[in-house]
């Protein structure tokens, strides 16, 4: 019997981990690599006999990721996040690959939004790993947000899907993506970016254009529009985050030298 290790990251989680570590029996071991959560996170985890904690800093999402893969004991690993519910014909199909022989070394699943799979709106490509080899995986440096996963090997599609708690709100995947707008203003900072009239103004407006018309995002329904929106909305805030930055920091040197 192929054995697997169930990854997963968290901060103040504590009203979604029971549910994630209750649908991880299907694993052998459980690895909650938290950022130091100020709630009940971790003491709801060492309840479960499975789990390993490991307490370390956040710098991004690519670094903490691939330091829970490191940890990971077993070739077969899988990474949701805690806010997701995972389905018992979905947990059922993730044992039934890793007992496969001729099984591919990674797998994903679609984006889904509002229980909706989305075809177009730009997320044509967005297809998020889910299980996969160790040894063959690991998540792309570079990257704070959006991280990425590189397979050195053949990629199959889970056909179960999730449930994402996540995306079942536009004002819930909304506070996703501005936690990703602020990792994104910390990549440009380091970049040392400026933003201005460009940044405010034509990129959100070609953003909402480029995901609704170029990508096809109409033909998803009114849930298209809604995703396009929030991602145009997305990439305003992004410079917005990345102003405040160079603000804090002017202000920071004025006061050194006043």
């Amino acid at each position: 019997m192929q054995k697997i290790s169930a990854l997963l990251i968290t901060y103040n989680e504590e009203r979604n981990i029971k549910r994630f570590l209750e649908d991880s029996v299907y694993a052998d071991e459980i690895i909650v690599v938290d950022s130091y959560s100020t709630d009940k996170t971790v003491e709801i985890a060492q309840s479960f006999p499975k789990v390993k904690v490991f307490q370390r800093e956040f710098k991004n999402f690519t670094d903490q990721k691939n330091f829970a893969i490191e940890q990971a004991t077993y070739e077969w690993i899988t990474f949701f996040d805690a806010d997701e519910h995972i389905p018992l014909k979905l947990r059922e199909e993730l044992i039934a690959i890793t007992q496969n022989a001729n099984a591919l070394d990674a797998y994903y699943e679609r984006f889904f939004f509002k229980q909706k799979v989305i075809h177009f709106s730009g997320m044509q490509n967005d297809k998020a790993i889910r299980l996969f080899k160790k040894s063959k995986n690991r998540y792309k440096n570079g990257r704070l947000v959006h991280e990425l996963i590189h397979c050195e090997g053949a990629v199959g599609k889970l056909k179960n899907k999730l449930d994402h708690y996540t995306y079942n709100s536009s004002d819930e995947y909304r506070r996703k993506l501005t936690s990703y707008s602020k990792l994104r203003a910390k990549e440009l900072e380091l970049r040392n970016l400026k933003p201005n009239f460009f940044h405010f103004k034509i990129k959100p407006a070609y953003r909402f254009f480029n995901h609704y018309i170029i990508r096809l995002g109409f033909l998803d329904g009114r849930e298209g529009f809604v995703v396009s929106k929030l991602h145009a909305e997305s990439v305003y805030q992004r410079y917005v985050f990345l102003n405040e930055i160079y603000e804090t920091k002017d202000t920071q040197f004025i006061n050194k030298n006043v």
